[in-house]
């Protein structure tokens, strides 16, 4: 069945690419986290508590019916004040929430309506869009790391080497 496979690989995919971003805040320093390359632009440190938030909002509430406690705009004027090791633990937590409660999930809940954000979709619908997020904003986190640093984490190393992550 579609439905499970789709709910078994939810949340993996969450942890996979949460468990980058922890990868890439480990190379960079507190000042190349909360840097931005432009007053309109977001640092590392801004995305990591946008994806917290957006998760926290989307399925913790949205899925998980807890109470709503996002304050988004925060989420983009921080410019500092949190450390690497608490941006870290704060997405974890948002992580493995997340998870347990797509997990909890049966197939028929999937169709349930959801409204996020004044949007009305499905528990499906919200689940995509946050993997479709956390996802884009992991491969920013990702590119301004590599950016930072010259390092190359080895995510997608070709041809396969049996160290690197290779979980599509």
């Amino acid at each position: 069945m579609i439905e499970a496979t789709f709910l078994a690989y939810a949340p993996k995919k969450l942890e996979q690419l949460s468990g980058r971003i922890a990868t890439c805040l480990d190379t960079l320093t507190e000042d190349q986290v909360w840097f931005r390359g432009a007053s309109n632009s977001n640092s590392v440190g801004n995305l990591v508590l946008h994806l917290c938030g957006n998760v926290r909002q989307w399925i913790g509430y949205g899925v998980g019916h807890l109470p709503d406690i996002r304050t988004r705009d925060q989420e983009f004027a921080a410019r500092g004040g949190m450390s690497i090791a608490e941006l870290q633990e704060r997405l974890a937590v948002v992580i493995t929430e997340a998870a347990a409660i797509i997990r909890a999930l049966t197939p028929e809940q999937l169709t349930l309506p959801a409204s996020i954000q004044g949007y009305d979709l499905t528990v499906f619908e919200a689940v995509i869009h946050v993997i479709e997020h956390f996802s884009g904003h992991t491969g920013q986190i990702i590119f301004a790391a590599k950016a930072m640093t010259e390092k190359d984490f080895g995510f997608y190393n070709f041809p396969l080497k049996p160290e690197a992550d290779h979980t599509p």
